[in-house]
């Protein structure tokens, strides 16, 4: 008898987790965990950013139902005593090392509805491969005692419960089962995740050594699978606004400083926020404030359907500063929409509209912050007054980010340069690029948009192998120009393992951490 069409298909795939996962990777931490202490999606994406090979997925019948996250990291850092927030880097996995000699182990989770069908178990093993295809030392991470909170008051203590379980004289659900897969307890870690009611906090430090390596020793770096170039040339368009008579100007305009941009091969090419607030030169009716943005508003397929042209058209990434859109609920945010050469969309809020927007103009703030993944690697968007906000930046490379774009707006010298020294403070405490991009002139007779100061640049780290003065690129005030400057991505690498200060790595998690909230709608 044939068999059906289907019956070779397997039911259940364990494979490498990619981004189109994260909608039901969130969902699935969300039913484990609940809401508030699910995973968020910048969370998953920016794990999948730092290290994608370590990132393993159980699929069942085409649902989620199983997740694996991992990270390389140094040796003294993960057999010190540490606590979740901290070796994981607020889970985002901020804190993997390319050449760390051992795999951590950060989460494991698995669909309630599906256990008993030893997805934990291919999991762990996934880990193991991966450990011993790398040549690490091992896998090192804190298991979960859930038993304890319930057996406290038996045995009086966490080690004497968890020496119980050691002995064989009581059954953990979680620490049982790693025990029986072959991982070792080298010490009990207090108030590693204090959420963890059922563990009362408490987790057991537990490694899994590489049985093929017989004396462990060091290990080369591995190379990237992004495959990033050493070099990303970026261009800012420092933008004089003028009075046009239709939106076909304002493109031709723009079309020319994006061809200017590739011919100079450059990979983005960054524009100004508001940079569409000239459109309103074009109406001759006399609008109040809020009337004329919400009329702007109405350009913004035309926007969208401009900048994705000649993204694709001058095969160039572009920053396409920022342009008043209206919500489905009747708000107005200040969105920057990232054009990319392949002809994607991605849109970026900003987050903290200045007084002058809110009063003037009635602009609300967006709800998140996550980076755009690029073909030159994952890149972040700071919109003017976002700068001044230094959780931003940081939230924004913990994710990956190796270039953050500021386009600002500014009318008078002290605006901008808030915007500038903040700009800079962000690229030395992040060391990363940061790359501004102003409007300059007038234009009369549009409300709140009246001057222009500006002065666009190139930011770099401050330390030895850059820039001097931390400086790129710079341009002459208040006239209209283009910058240039080739960024080495691997130049960043360097200075965050062994620069004259080594900001991100000197963070003291012991002490504080950021924790972003995910609120309803937001992505």
């Amino acid at each position: 008898m044939a068999k059906k069409p289907n019956e070779n298909t397997p039911k259940l795939t364990l494979r490498q987790a990619v981004l189109a996962d994260v909608p039901q990777l969130a969902d699935l931490t969300a039913r484990v965990y609940s809401d508030e202490w699910g995973h968020s999606r910048e969370m998953l994406r920016s794990q999948q950013t730092h290290f994608p090979e370590g990132q393993f997925v159980v699929e069942y019948e085409g649902k989620v139902v199983g997740y694996c996250a991992t990270f390389r990291i140094d040796e003294a850092t993960a057999l010190a005593p540490h606590t979740w927030m901290q070796i994981t880097g607020g889970g985002m996995a901020s804190r993997h090392k390319p050449d760390g000699d051992w795999l951590y182990g950060m989460e494991v989770v698995v669909h309630p509805d599906y256990r008993g069908m030893r997805i934990g178990q291919r999991l762990y093993h996934a880990r193991k491969r991966l450990c011993t295809d790398l040549k690490l030392r091992g896998i090192v991470f804190g298991g979960r005692i859930p038993g304890l909170a319930k057996y406290i008051t038996r045995y009086g203590s966490a080690d004497a419960y968890v020496q119980a379980v050691l002995d064989g004289q009581r059954r953990d659900p979680t620490l049982s089962f790693q025990l029986s897969n072959g991982f070792e307890m080298i010490g009990l870690l207090r108030a590693y995740v204090p959420s963890d009611h059922e563990s009362l906090g408490f987790a057991v430090h537990l490694v899994w050594r590489n049985p093929r390596l017989l004396n462990q020793p060091d290990v080369p770096s591995i190379p990237s699978t992004q495959h990033l170039p050493d070099s990303v040339r970026v261009a800012s368009v420092q933008y004089l606004q003028r009075r046009i008579a239709s939106f076909e100007e304002f493109a031709t305009q723009v079309e020319y400083f994006t061809d200017i941009a590739a011919d100079y091969n450059a990979d983005f090419v960054t524009f100004p926020e508001l940079i569409t607030l000239q459109l309103l030169s074009i109406e001759n009716t006399e609008l109040s404030p809020v009337e004329s943005i919400r009329k702007l508003s109405h350009y913004t397929p035309q926007v969208k359907e401009l900048f994705s042209r000649l993204a694709v058209h001058y095969n160039i990434n572009i920053i396409a500063g920022t342009h008043p859109t209206e919500q489905a609920n009747g708000d107005i945010h200040n969105v920057c929409y990232i054009c990319l050469r392949d002809g994607s969309i991605h849109e970026r809020e900003k987050l903290h509209p200045t007084p002058s927007e809110r009063n003037v103009w009635n602009i609300s703030g967006g709800e998140s912050a996550a980076t755009v993944l690029t073909d030159c690697g994952p890149i972040g968007v700071m919109i003017c007054y976002d700068s001044e906000f230094p959780e931003v930046a940081r939230h924004l490379v913990d994710q990956g980010a190796l270039i953050l774009f500021v386009p600002f707006c500014t009318d008078v010298r002290e605006g901008y340069l808030r915007v500038r020294y903040c700009a800079q403070a962000r690229a030395i405490e992040n060391q990363c690029y940061v790359v501004m991009s102003g409007n300059v002139g007038n234009l009369p007779g549009v409300n709140n948009f009246d001057i222009q100061y500006g002065q666009s640049c190139i930011l770099t780290p401050s330390d030895f192998g850059f820039a001097r003065d931390g400086v790129a690129a710079d341009s002459t005030p208040n006239i209209e120009t283009v910058l240039f400057a080739d960024l080495r991505l691997e130049g960043l690498a360097r200075a965050r393992n062994a620069g004259a200060v080594t900001n991100l790595k000197d963070r003291r998690f012991d002490l504080y951490e950021t924790r972003w909230r995910t609120l309803p709608g937001a992505t």
